[in-house]
């Protein structure tokens, strides 16, 4: 029996809506449906809706297919539940029903006498500092009406161990987080059945934390076939696999609504302030160090951060010792056309936002041609098209508890689904009629 799932992220905007048996992904490491439309089955003609935003930001035409019921108007329909204190939480879609309502489903969070449950459990304070977004994501997602009582009937289960917070444990430490999650593994996997299903397929963790890249490799069915949702998504890294895994944005959290400073009052070309700590900044800083355009800073500023990002017109991001970092965040917060400089780079909710429409990407090789490069942007009118999208898509990059329509929380949400029909739906399932 065919559902329909629905997940719409933005306004007036529709993303997905398909009978889950049209789904599929057969290599889910290698193929995205998504990418590769001539692979859909025979199924009905797609219902369209109308734009209310700029198309060009999204990278693929969205639709709903109908369902024999109606299309799914819903906003949010996936269900989510916290199983036990020592077990993970389920994730799947509601069926769709012609009441198209959502109901919530208050979560009753057990286990807080778990000598673990600084780890397991949500923070109640606010999350903030370099791992906001881990915290963040866990703690709405407790709080959520996601829910599921029935385990069987979950598409996902969510590993909620917390990086950060093992590596400030002293029982654990840095030392001790490969064994805590090797252990944590068998534990669940001999105690229930839903893992040893799939090998832990349908199992995912989120982490923001840099320790995060190594702290599978004791546990390798964790590293190879669980989603890994991380702030470290190099293809260089060991053990992150693009379409498998997603990228989760580093986001600081801020107070408030972000700052609209029109282009014409940012009079630096360019801005990048931080330690040196890899070849490419390096470079960077050694091409550009003495620019009048380009401020190139090593180290802290003496003047106020916020205060650079919003006196310029591209804001850089180049790769460190680790990809991940919170420039991105920062600068579609305060309308800075964000600059990536990072080859290899799985970019944040690259499987829905086409990042040409609001970013610009240059090559390691070519950074003695950046200010070229930019400045035949501005000449080109194109750098008041990458700043209007900016003010559009940075409401995907914040973080809100409770979450709000179309923020960074449903864009996980969107990728995690995503994935979860990679999963589910089999090659042969996929071309049933």
């Amino acid at each position: 029996m065919s559902r329909c799932v629905c997940v719409r992220l933005f306004q007036g905007l529709l993303l997905h809506s398909h009978n889950l048996s049209s789904l599929h992904l057969f290599l889910h490491s290698l193929l995205h449906l998504l990418h590769f439309k001539h692979l859909h089955p025979s199924q009905p003609p797609p219902f369209h809706f109308t734009f209310q935003t700029t198309p060009s930001l999204f990278h693929y035409p969205f639709y709903c297919y109908h369902s024999s019921l109606r299309p799914c108007l819903q906003p949010q329909c996936f269900r989510v539940h916290k199983i036990s204190s020592d077990f993970p939480i389920g994730v799947w879609p509601r069926t769709a029903k012609s009441t198209g309502s959502a109901s919530a489903t208050a979560i009753q969070l057990k286990g807080e006498d778990d000598p673990f449950a600084n780890v397991l459990l949500p923070v109640e304070s606010e999350p903030g500092g370099n791992y906001t977004s881990e915290s963040y994501f866990k703690k709405v997602l407790m709080k959520s009406h996601f829910i599921t009582k029935d385990p069987p009937e979950a598409d996902l289960f969510f590993l909620p161990f917390s990086m950060a917070r093992l590596w400030h444990d002293r029982r654990v430490g840095v030392g001790g987080i490969q064994d805590f999650i090797r252990d944590y593994i068998h534990n669940i996997s001999h105690r229930y059945p839903y893992w040893n299903n799939t090998g832990g397929a349908d199992h995912f963790y989120v982490a923001c934390h840099s320790i995060g890249r190594s702290a599978m490799d004791k546990a390798p069915d964790e590293k190879f076939n669980a989603i890994q949702v991380v702030c470290s998504s190099s293809y260089f890294l060991t053990g992150y696999f693009a379409h498998k895994d997603a990228c989760l944005p580093q986001i600081w959290p801020r107070k408030g609504n972000p700052p609209n400073l029109v282009s014409s009052k940012r009079k630096r070309l360019a801005f990048f302030a931080g330690g040196v700590n890899s070849p490419v900044r390096v470079k960077l800083l050694e091409t550009w160090k003495n620019d009048s355009e380009i401020f190139v800073h090593h180290g802290r500023l003496k003047t106020p951060y916020a205060d650079e990002l919003l006196g310029s017109k591209f804001c850089l991001h180049v790769k460190g010792f680790e990809v991940n970092t919170a420039r991105i965040g920062d600068s579609l917060y305060y309308g800075c056309v964000p600059v990536i400089i990072a080859n290899y780079y799985d970019l944040p909710f690259a499987d829905v936002l086409n990042w040409k429409s609001f970013s610009v990407v240059v090559t390691t090789l070519d950074i003695p041609l950046l200010k070229k490069i930019l400045k035949d942007i501005i000449s080109s009118n194109k750098y008041l098209m990458l700043q209007s999208n900016v003010l559009k898509v940075r409401k995907h990059f914040q973080w809100h508890s409770p979450p709000q329509d179309f923020d960074a929380f449903y864009m996980v949400m969107y990728e995690l689904w995503l994935r979860r029909s990679s999963i589910k739906n089999t090659w042969v399932d996929s071309f049933r009629v």
